[in-house]
């Protein structure tokens, strides 16, 4: 499995490379440059000046060089300077945002995990059952609703409904905003840490639940078909004609096997519930990634935008690779060499 893992470690970097040329082609075939807005900021700045500032950012020059010019800085790990921001890019992008992106994603990750698991069993074991009947159209629902206006919806629901028409309910923050550096206050003794992270988690609620609930539907879905599949077949029977009792032949002989195709659904959701992030940062305003990219995108700061893509592009690389390993693990009948 070591050799395994090494050439698919090594596989990736061409495929980061023409991931990079992808990305950096669709971003330079944008309408317009980042001299448009200045020129609609300040009607008299002449074109002469324009001209200049293309030349500064390069962009009078081709394609291609551009790129090759771009590639040699960031495999130095430079990605340039944000216009926008006016610090590095990769401060930007890997210093400031991608914690609070890991901790949205990772939370609702681990939520959707936990809850659709245990409930795809339980509708499974109960097939047809008025439960499983509930479960299936609230699956349905969740396949049906998209993120922005299940986020809309909780932020209507919970900061100004309720609120409004229950007296000491504990509104909900309309607008998140969390810091980047979760740690400043408490080491700057202005706040303890219990206050900070009691904040810190109550921001976090409403984003990770309509960030979460997407996936759980999803996943709840294929837990319940796959382990229907597997419960059917002979040696579900055969462990049942030799006496075991229920929960031995559910949890040791049929779960293993109908977590086998969730393994590779769960690896590969995993750079979606990032790309995810795009839109329930942006609905929530939550200073994350995914927020940072749409952002940058809207103002042509190319060099921040290329970066927070070009990471999103390595972790689909990796968790891909992470869910071909974890196969061997789930069934022991794979092995790579």
């Amino acid at each position: 499995m070591f050799a395994y893992t090494v050439r698919r470690l090594l596989q990736i970097i061409p495929l980061m490379f023409a991931a990079s040329i992808v990305i950096f082609t669709l971003l330079a075939l944008q309408p317009g440059d980042p001299t448009d807005e200045l020129r609609q900021a300040n009607p008299r700045i002449t074109q002469e000046q324009l001209e200049a500032l293309r030349h500064a950012y390069g962009l009078d020059q081709p394609i291609y060089i551009r790129y090759f010019k771009w590639l040699g800085r960031a495999l130095q790990g430079d990605f340039g300077q944000s216009r926008q921001y006016a610090v590095p890019a990769a401060q930007k992008v890997f210093g400031e945002r991608l914690p609070n992106t890991l901790i949205l994603s990772g939370s609702a990750f681990l939520l959707a995990l936990c809850v659709a698991i245990p409930v795809g069993i339980f509708s499974a074991v109960r097939q047809y059952s008025l439960a499983d009947n509930i479960v299936t159209t609230l699956t349905f629902l969740g396949f049906s609703v998209p993120v922005f206006v299940l986020g809309i919806f909780l932020l209507y629901t919970f900061a100004v409904w309720l609120p409004d028409k229950i007296p000491g309910f504990p509104a909900f923050p309309p607008v998140a905003e969390v810091p980047y550096t979760p740690f400043s206050e408490v080491r700057s003794g202005t706040t303890s840490f219990w206050i900070f992270l009691r904040n810190w988690a109550w921001n976090l609620v409403l984003p990770v639940v309509a960030l979460s609930l997407i996936q759980m539907a999803s996943w709840t879905r294929f837990m319940r078909g796959s382990m229907l599949e597997v419960l059917n077949l002979d040696f579900v029977r055969t462990a049942r004609s030799k006496g075991l009792s229920e929960r031995t032949i559910l949890y040791k002989h049929a779960l293993r096997n109908a977590l086998i195709p969730i393994v590779t659904l769960v690896g590969l959701s995993i750079p979606g519930v990032l790309a995810g992030a795009v839109v329930t940062e942006s609905v929530f305003s939550y200073q994350g990634m995914g927020r940072l990219i749409l952002d940058s995108l809207i103002s042509k700061d190319y060099n921040v935008a290329m970066a927070a893509l070009a990471m999103l592009a390595l972790i689909t690389a990796i968790f891909n690779l992470v869910a071909d390993l974890l196969y061997a693990v789930v069934d022991p009948r794979i092995r790579y060499s």
